[in-house]
């Protein structure tokens, strides 16, 4: 179905004259009567009745009319979700509580005439697909997984490097500790559930435990973060590796530090060397979104060095 002659149809239905109606559109009557005739031989249906008065709407015409005004506003909300500058910017995050969602938090404080859709997808393979469909704007990932480049049309830049402490309960033998070497983790029971083979994360603690002879055990769902929680303080034989900006209610690594409340938790930071999960933003080079832009150079005048002396990444990350 033609929308232009949805479009004439809806301004003669409004207007009730064909003469007002081509003056709006600014076309000439003739090409306004001319499309309504070929909108009626498309619908098979008479949709005016001329009057001495102007047009009328038939019965036919009056059950169209709120379907050619919904065409319409699908037509312009269509248009808008493909319009650089017109629609939000659409980022993925991967989850909630994470460093890149702090990183969008800033970002949003920073320039709250933005508008952002957030999104949380949890493959990276589907995170990369909706970019290159133009479904989502960039994505915060881990790249590049071995055997897993990424394609040539994706661009990406690192921007965080986020250090993981240790998280005890109280009676924890390493509850005590100021801070700990990595190496002094190896035969501790570090737990985290939720690790999915085949993603960034699962790729990044196997090369840790390669490594450093740690042992990680992901058995057991992931019933989100205060479960973790409640099961790390009334386990002494149990600790999990969080992110500095994992849990927003954490304050920043001290020594040894007690939170939330009620629980006794101890974030101890790791050291010798301290290991660092780095996180990069996605994006297709073609995006001419402009805001796209604005959300790199704000990463870029904000994020910290990468590689710094005393941490660790795996060989496999992007260094830049």
């Amino acid at each position: 179905m033609d929308l232009e002659t949805v479009r004439t149809f809806v301004a003669v239905a409004e207007a009730g004259q064909f003469r007002e109606a081509a003056a709006e559109l600014s076309v000439t009557q003739q090409a306004v009567s001319k499309r309504i005739a070929s909108l009626e031989r498309s619908l098979g249906a008479r949709l005016f009745t001329r009057t001495a008065r102007g047009a009328e709407l038939t019965i036919d015409g009056q059950a169209f009319l709120p379907h050619a005004r919904e065409l319409l506003r699908v037509a312009e909300r269509a248009v808008a979700s493909v319009r650089a500058g017109r629609r939000p910017l659409r980022v993925d995050v991967i989850a909630s509580r994470t460093a890149a969602s702090g990183l969008m938090r800033g970002f949003h404080r920073a320039h709250p005439e933005i508008d952002l859709d957030v999104m949380m997808l949890f493959d990276i393979d589907t995170a990369v697909a909706a970019i290159r469909s133009g479904a989502i704007d960039a994505s915060f990932r881990a790249v590049a997984v071995p055997g897993r480049p990424l394609p040539a049309d994706i661009e990406s830049v690192r921007v965080l490097d986020e250090p993981l402490q240790l998280l005890t309960g109280p009676a924890h033998a390493l509850a005590g500790a100021r801070s700990v070497p990595l190496a002094r983790l190896a035969g501790h029971r570090i737990w985290m559930p939720g690790i999915v083979p085949g993603t960034e994360w699962a790729a990044y603690y196997d090369d840790l435990v390669a490594e450093f002879g740690l042992s990680i055990e992901a058995t057991g769902p992931n019933f989100g973060s205060d479960a973790l929680l409640d099961t790390i303080a009334g386990t002494p034989a149990l600790a999990t590796f969080m992110g500095e900006q994992s849990l927003p209610q954490l304050p920043p690594a001290g020594a040894p530090t007690v939170l939330p409340a009620g629980h006794g938790l101890r974030l101890i930071p790791v050291t010798d060397p301290t290991p660092v999960y780095p996180h990069s933003l996605l994006w297709h080079r073609d995006n001419p979104h402009p805001a796209l832009a604005t959300l790199r150079a704000h990463l870029a005048a904000t994020a910290a060095g990468h590689d710094t002396t005393g941490t660790w990444t795996p060989d496999w990350v992007i260094p830049h």
